[in-house]
């Protein structure tokens, strides 16, 4: 596995980048096909921030956390990104057994707070390579960001799609109609 470890507004130590590294080399132990991992440690009005962002053969996982020290930062995003490999082992255990690819896009929904007003700005821009995938995969990769929705090319039409959250729970799938 790669790490990648970069700070911001910090400065990034010896003994800080190794601490962060030791925590992020365990996720090796339980993925074996993890091929980078990237660590952001961020300094913002006194609240310091970690981000771990793990590629796993193509498919995202990723966790943040923000305290009043960044060791403890780093502590509870390793946490929580243990508890999103957890999940994405146990769908993929699942998928091996033959479960039902429907029950994932059942499974318990996780809540999003509302977005703040910002005044209809861009205020972030990301890039990123869309690989084709079920609509199954792609509700699968948007779960592990812990994201409200998710862009994706379709892999039986090649089209791009939208795959959602809903306010009950479920998911739902924009189409392009041809």
């Amino acid at each position: 596995m790669n790490i990648v470890t970069t700070a911001r507004h910090l400065e990034l130590t010896p003994a800080l980048k190794s601490y962060a590294e030791e925590k992020v080399s365990k996720f090796d132990r339980f993925l074996s096909n993890i091929t980078e991992a990237k660590v952001t440690l961020i300094l913002e009005k006194n609240v310091h921030k970690a981000e771990i962002l793990l590629n796993v053969n193509g498919i995202l996982i990723w966790a943040e956390s923000s305290t009043g020290d960044i060791y403890s930062a780093i502590d509870e995003v390793v946490d929580k990104l243990d508890i999103q490999v957890q999940k994405y082992k146990g769908k993929m255990t699942d998928r091996r057994k033959g479960e039902n690819n429907r029950t994932i896009a059942a499974g318990a929904a996780l809540s999003e707070g509302a977005l703040p007003d910002e005044g209809g700005r861009i205020i972030k821009t990301k890039r990123f390579g869309i690989k084709p995938m079920t609509p199954e995969e792609a509700t699968l990769q948007m779960e592990l960001l812990d994201k409200s929705f998710f862009v994706f090319t379709d892999a039986a039409s090649g089209a791009l799609n939208i795959i959602y959250r809903r306010d009950d729970g479920n998911y739902g799938l924009i189409e392009p109609v041809k």
